[in-house]
């Protein structure tokens, strides 16, 4: 599969783009566990011209990453050409525009999935990028705002139209948000449309090996999309693509593995977030840190200690812990369970999350 002059391997599997998580310090976990696609958290494209700081730092990307896009959002299509045009400075392999975002600080001013409702602007926006800009363009949507205006199967022709080289969809509508079950038979229509010439990348509710190579089998997508599967757990890409090869699964990491490779991420994000040195001074295990703020996501949603009965207590103490002393004591203190209880692999409480 191509996107461009991008070459993937078969079966491919890309880490969605999402707000507060694809940060560097993540992808560069899940490229090191497989991931063949990596995308960068939204980017506002009026935040962008305005320069403001927090905004252009995501714009950030490392050679190691490549191939990755540079996601931008919006709802007017010259903020949106201008925005793609600074984002290409930044030298990403793609720029994907964000149709997809169903919160109501995105759609309800009209950007993200917000577009459904308005086609016609979605278009102008898409082919005003497609022409700012040298690098390919992606388009990242939903299968319509609700179950009344699925529009997907017409609208992939009509974004392909516009100069689009890849398309992801999210299956299901804005008005789902992220409840119910993602409907990929409609994902599949698109990519059996015999007009679309355009790769069909598939997301939506993909958490185990062996519902990802159901995907590639039953849909015929070109590229699955893992998003809120791989958020505390870097390494699913390489127990799919383990599984892929092989036809069985992976030996599970340790308990102690998986909660080393946590504490790798925090302090990946606290030099992220909070220094610029290579190493991080032992002072500064002491001190209160951004970076352990916002690794809280990705401990709440980590399978690592999902279902460890009588939990909720050293949870919150996890999730309040504000020094690198503190939270590590806390992880290191957690003893895996001789049994645990069943748990859900999907958190439903995450809905901030596109």
């Amino acid at each position: 599969m191509k996107i461009s002059n991008i070459e993937f391997p078969d079966k491919p599997l890309f880490l969605a783009p999402m707000e507060d998580v694809t940060d560097p310090a993540f992808r560069l976990l899940c490229k090191r566990f497989g991931a063949d696609m990596l995308y960068t958290e939204f980017v506002s494209s009026e935040a962008l011209i305005r320069d403001v700081n927090r905004t252009k730092q995501k714009l950030t990307i490392y050679p190691e990453e490549r191939p990755i896009a540079i996601q931008i959002y919006g709802h007017d299509p010259v903020s949106m050409a201008e925005a793609a045009r600074i984002a290409e400075e930044a030298q990403p392999d793609i720029i994907d525009i964000n149709f997809g975002c169903p919160v109501k600080k995105v759609a309800g001013k009209g950007a993200g999935a917000g577009l459904l409702r308005d086609i016609p602007r979605m278009l102008q926006i898409t082919k005003d990028v497609v022409n700012a800009v040298q690098l390919p363009v992606t388009v990242k949507t939903r299968l319509g705002w609700d179950d009344d205006s699925r529009i997907i199967v017409d609208l992939a022709e009509q974004l392909q139209d516009c100069g689009i080289r890849a398309l992801t969809i999210h299956g299901r509508t804005r008005a789902q948000m992220y409840k119910g079950d993602a409907d990929w038979t409609l994902i599949g229509d698109v990519k059996n449309n015999q007009r679309m010439q355009i790769p069909i990348i598939g997301n939506g509710d993909v958490t185990t090996a062996e519902r990802a190579l159901e995907c590639f089998n039953r849909y015929g997508v070109d590229a699955v999309m893992i998003g809120r599967g791989s958020i505390g757990k870097p390494w699913i890409f390489s127990e799919i693509k383990h599984f892929f090869q092989t036809g069985e699964h992976k030996q599970m990491l340790t308990f102690d593995e998986q909660k080393a490779i946590l504490k790798e991420h925090i302090i990946a994000s606290v030099k992220w977030l909070d220094v610029d040195d290579d190493l991080i001074p032992d002072t500064l295990f002491d001190i209160r840190l951004k970076g352990i703020i916002h690794s809280r996501r990705h401990l709440a949603a980590s399978p690592v200690f999902k279902g460890i009965p009588n939990f909720k207590e050293t949870r919150i103490a996890m999730l309040r812990a504000e020094t690198l002393n503190d939270l590590f004591r806390i992880i290191d203190s957690v003893e895996e369970p001789l049994q645990r209880e069943f748990i859900n692999p999907i958190d439903e409480t995450l809905t901030c999350i596109k």
